[in-house]
C-alpha cells in the first residue's frame, strides 16, 4: 500500500486560509498521469503539485527538483502558485536546504527549467520569486467574439488594447476591462467558452483591470474556469506573469514593477510582486513573487 508524504500550502499570502491553496505530494516517481489526475480531482483544488526525485545530469550547478502540476481536468505545463507552494514545501520538509538569506534552485516543469529564488530570515522563508519564460504574444481575438462568452460587451473592455493570448509558459487569454464594475459582472457561458478555447488553444482566461482592491494593489484580476476545474481560481501566478508582460508591452503601467491582487472577492485575498525585465518591445522574462504558509502536513495512502 503506497504512502506519500504531502503538505497543503497557501500561496501568495502570509495568512492561513488566504491566497491560493495547493496540495504538494512528494516522492511521486511511480505515479502515472492517470493517477496524478485522479489525485488532483480528489484534492479538488485549482492545482496539485507532484514532486519527483531531484533531477540528475542538469547543466546548472544549482539544486534541481522536478514537479508536475495537474488541475482536476488536465495537466498544466507551468503554474505560479504551485511553484511558490512546492518551493515552500521543499524547504519546510528539509528536502531543499537554505544557503542563507538568498537561496537559488531550479524546478524542472513540463516547459523546462524555471529559476526560483528564496528569500529567508534565518530558517524562515519570507518570500519566493519565480522567473517565468520569455513572453509570447499569440492570437489576438476580436472583442465581439470573445467578450459575450463572459457576459460582457465591447463597451466593457479597456479601449485601445487587444484581447490577446499571452504565454510565459502557459498560454492564457488576457481580457483587460475598464474597471472593477465590469470585472465583477463577468461570468462564463460554458458552451460558448468551450468553443472559444478549442479554437484558440489557450489554457484559461484572465480578466483584469487597473487599480487594486486595496491601496497596495496596482491591478486586480479574476481567473475563471469550468468544471471539473474550479469556477474561479483564487490567485493565478502564471496568468499574472502573462498579464504583466501584456501591461508592459501595451504601455498600461508606468514602471516595470507592480503589485497584483486577486482573490479578495472569494474571501481568499492574495498578492504578488511582479517585475518585468526588458524593454516594452522585447521583454525577456517576468518575475512573479509571493509568500506562502503551510496549513496541513500528512500522508496520502493509496
Amino acid at each position: 500500500m503506497p504512502i506519500y508524504p504531502m503538505m497543503q500550502v497557501d500561496a501568495f499570502t502570509t495568512k492561513p486560509l488566504h491566497g491560493n491553496p495547493c496540495a504538494v505530494i512528494f516522492d511521486t516517481d511511480d505515479l502515472d498521469e492517470q493517477s496524478m489526475l485522479a489525485l488532483a480531482r480528489e484534492m479538488n483544488l485549482s492545482e496539485t503539485a507532484f514532486v519527483r526525485s531531484p533531477s540528475a545530469n542538469q547543466s546548472s550547478k544549482l539544486p534541481t527538483f522536478e514537479a508536475r502540476y495537474f488541475t482536476p481536468a488536465e495537466e498544466i505545463p507551468m503554474a505560479g502558485h504551485p511553484t511558490i507552494a512546492t518551493t515552500f514545501a521543499l524547504v519546510n520538509t528539509g528536502r531543499l536546504k537554505l544557503t542563507g538569506s538568498l537561496t537559488r534552485y531550479n524546478l524542472l516543469l513540463q516547459v523546462g527549467l524555471i529559476h526560483v529564488e528564496i528569500l529567508a530570515q534565518g530558517e524562515v522563508v519570507r518570500y519566493i520569486v519565480m522567473t517565468q519564460k520569455k513572453p509570447q504574444f499569440l492570437d489576438v481575438i476580436d472583442g465581439a467574439e470573445a467578450l459575450p462568452v463572459f457576459g460582457l460587451t465591447e463597451d466593457d473592455s479597456l479601449p485601445g488594447v487587444p484581447i490577446q493570448v499571452v504565454s510565459t509558459g502557459t498560454p492564457q487569454l488576457m481580457i483587460p476591462l475598464k474597471s472593477q464594475e465590469e470585472l465583477r459582472r463577468a461570468n462564463v457561458d460554458l458552451a460558448d467558452y468551450s468553443k472559444l478555447r478549442d479554437r484558440y488553444g489557450f489554457f484559461s482566461p484572465h480578466l483584469f483591470c487597473l487599480g487594486g482592491v486595496t491601496k497596495k494593489g496596482d491591478t486586480f484580476a479574476r481567473h475563471l474556469g469550468t468544471p471539473p476545474d474550479l469556477m474561479e481560481d483564487p490567485f493565478t501566478g502564471s496568468a499574472t506573469g502573462g498579464m504583466a508582460a501584456y501591461l508592459w508591452r501595451y504601455n498600461l503601467i508606468p514602471e516595470p514593477t507592480f503589485t497584483a491582487e486577486q482573490g479578495h472577492w472569494l474571501g481568499r485575498p492574495g498578492e504578488a510582486i511582479v517585475e518585468i525585465i526588458g524593454p516594452r518591445e522585447d521583454i525577456q522574462v517576468v518575475k512573479v513573487g509571493g509568500a506562502a504558509v503551510a496549513v496541513m502536513h500528512g500522508t496520502l495512502t493509496l
